[in-house]
């Protein structure tokens, strides 16, 4: 990728977290097609994933371990952690880049909007309803918790609605789906910019 002052720009990193809970590797490349290989042990949490490097363009490796036997949530808070690290890594100082991005997606009866800012201040707000309930081993509430360590290991704000929507498969992954949108636009380099997108000067 070619930033603005016509730099050749590589967007990729790789980012490992291991604790007595998890093992997790992680590794972008922001400009991607959405190639994706991923191994986790939570089926649907795997196929969320895929989800959100297909639709973010993002090609995405994930390796990711832990104590599913106590429950998904160290897992999945963990990868988000470390997604979110790697995804700031491969940014570097955010020279170029549109900073914002929003998405508001359908699925089905489903919609859910996503509006995130590459801001480097950690902010999460989620109106996400969802019913109490297991898909396959991955707990509804696990939505919040992956999207809410993503802003954590990020440093971004990152706002999810649950506008409509009934059945709790299309809920989620429409806000994967919504989420990979806004991901998307937020990385782009914009042509037109030159240098941080803020009178700060730093993000």
């Amino acid at each position: 990728m070619t930033s603005a002052e016509g730099a050749v720009v590589d967007r990729r990193a790789q980012v490992s977290r291991s604790t007595k809970e998890t093992d997790i590797q992680v590794e972008v490349n922001l400009d991607g097609v959405g190639e994706y290989a991923v191994e986790c042990p939570i089926g649907f949490f795997t196929h969320m994933l895929e989800q959100l490097s297909k639709h973010s363009r993002m090609d995405l490796t994930v390796r990711a371990s832990g104590d599913i036997h106590v429950d998904g949530h160290h897992l999945v808070e963990d990868v988000g952690i470390a997604l979110g690290e790697a995804v700031s890594t491969a940014l570097g100082d955010k020279s170029g880049i549109y900073r914002y991005g929003s998405a508001t997606l359908p699925m089905d009866e489903a919609l859910v909007q996503c509006v995130l800012d590459l801001s480097g201040r950690t902010f999460f707000v989620a109106d996400m309803p969802l019913p109490r309930a297991k898909l396959g081993e991955f707990d509804s509430e696990l939505t919040e918790v992956f999207f809410e360590g993503f802003a954590r290991g990020a440093q971004c704000n990152l706002h999810l609605r649950l506008l409509a929507g009934q059945n709790l498969h299309h809920c989620i992954e429409v806000s994967f789906k919504a989420f990979a949108n806004a991901l998307r636009q937020a990385t782009s380099l914009d042509p037109r910019s030159v240098g941080v997108p803020s009178t700060k000067g730093v993000l």
